[in-house]
C-alpha cells in the first residue's frame, strides 16, 4: 500500500456525496448518496474497496473521512446524527453557499 496524498477535506468542511449507482460494489450506502454532511476527521488511508472487491490489483489508496449527516437529511426525520466512514472519491466539497 502506498501513501495517500494530504487530506483534501479538513475537519468542518461541508461535503456532498456523489449521486451514482455503480454496477459494482461500493461502500457508499444508497441512503447517503447525493446527501450533504460535514467532515468530522480523517480516518487514515486505505484501498478503495470499489476496485479491490473486483479482484483487481490496481485499487488506489485514498483517505477515509468520518462524515456526519443529520438523520433528517438522510431519511426525512430524526433529531440525531449519523457518522459514516467514506472514501475521498465519494465526496466533493459542498459549495452550496457560493452562488
Amino acid at each position: 500500500m502506498t501513501d495517500a496524498p494530504p487530506d483534501r477535506f479538513p475537519p468542518g468542511t461541508r461535503v456532498r456525496t456523489f449521486l451514482h449507482d455503480p454496477p459494482h460494489h461500493t461502500r457508499l450506502p444508497r441512503y447517503a448518496r447525493g446527501k450533504r454532511g460535514v467532515v468530522v476527521e480523517p480516518e487514515g488511508p486505505d484501498e478503495l474497496p470499489d476496485i479491490s472487491a473486483q479482484g483487481r490489483g490496481d485499487a488506489p489508496v485514498e483517505q477515509i473521512y468520518a462524515v456526519r449527516f443529520a438523520a433528517r437529511d438522510l431519511w426525512g426525520e430524526g433529531d440525531h446524527h449519523v457518522v459514516l466512514d467514506l472514501w475521498e472519491s465519494y465526496l466533493e466539497e459542498d459549495r452550496q453557499d457560493e452562488r
